[in-house]
């Protein structure tokens, strides 16, 4: 490939290579579900774009299915998020607005999510147990005499 010298040619490129690493990301699959109350695509399109950010925080490809319900004055909303190396992740909030309903329970899931991989992430560097210290201790006891 060709050097790319210049101000305007190096600024070129790297839109180029950031436009390539935004396609390449991984894109959530959201499911939207209405219970009891009038479909509209204005809630449905705000309730995939803030739940689309979910396959990023995983670094994966995810399903994740919305349900939106109305009971009198209760506004309802239920996400449940399942990935390939993930168990099922779910989030239940109720106010009295629908598109705040959706922004919780966006909220919510990422903290579910981040919670989840630190803890996968501390299991990869974990401190020795005892017993293991105790054996390391022993082997090294046995080799020296």
């Amino acid at each position: 490939m060709k050097e790319v010298t210049g101000k305007r040619n190096q600024a070129a490129a790297k839109k180029i290579r950031r436009r390539a690493q935004l396609k390449a990301r991984p894109q959530a699959e959201v499911t939207v579900t209405f219970r009891h109350v009038e479909p509209t695509e204005a809630i449905r399109q705000y309730g995939e774009r803030k739940l689309a950010h979910v396959a990023q925080a995983l670094m994966r490809p995810c399903s994740v299915h919305l349900i939106l319900s109305v009971d009198k004055y209760r506004q309802c909303g239920e996400v449940t998020v399942k990935s390939g190396r993930l168990a099922v992740v779910a989030a239940q909030q109720e106010t009295k607005d629908l598109y705040s309903v959706i922004d919780l329970l966006a909220d919510k899931v990422q903290r579910q999510l981040k919670k989840h991989l630190e803890k996968i992430e501390a299991k990869k560097w974990r401190a020795p147990s005892a017993g293991e210290v105790l054996s390391a201790a022993e082997e090294a006891e046995i080799d020296s005499r």
